[in-house]
């Protein structure tokens, strides 16, 4: 039997990716995403914090070239890739690292169209609010078919 090394990520950007290109022109990025488990309060009154893990993320080729074009610090993504460690001598001392390398990767909220939305909302002109109330019906079941994310947010 086979084995399987797969890893399903949703979490925030910590920062912009960093791009870099390989002698032969192959485009390679990192940026760490951070998951978090939230806090909770227990039956007895004792508070647990959140807790927070950083995840190292590798993105290849195209995909390191769409990341920096798309993605930006506290976006929300899905990643979906699989766990490579790797190790090597520095100072006298072996040194290690566990990333995820990306296979797949999708923004599920970016916070910059968020609060572009929230102000439109807040202060609609009244162009706006005729084509809100004309609105396509493609345009309306779209945005009810985001799928079982929606609980995530």
């Amino acid at each position: 039997m086979s084995s399987v090394n797969k890893v399903i990520l949703i979490g925030n950007v910590g920062a912009d990716p960093e791009v870099r290109y390989l002698d032969r022109g192959v485009a390679i990025a990192n940026f760490n995403l951070a998951t978090t488990e939230r806090g909770y309060v227990m039956q007895n009154g004792t508070q647990v914090p959140d807790v927070t893990e950083w995840h190292s993320i590798v993105l290849w080729r195209n995909l390191a070239e769409w990341a920096q074009q798309n993605l930006r610090k506290s976006m929300k993504v899905y990643v979906e890739g699989k766990l490579k460690t790797r190790s090597w001598e520095k100072d006298g001392q072996i040194r290690r690292k566990t990333e995820i390398i990306a296979e797949n990767i999708q923004i599920l909220y970016r916070p910059d169209i968020y609060r572009n939305q929230q102000s439109a909302v807040s202060n609609p002109s009244s162009e706006e609010m005729n084509d809100e109330a004309v609105q396509e019906p493609e345009m309306q079941e779209q945005e009810t078919k985001r799928g079982f994310f929606n609980d995530i947010f």
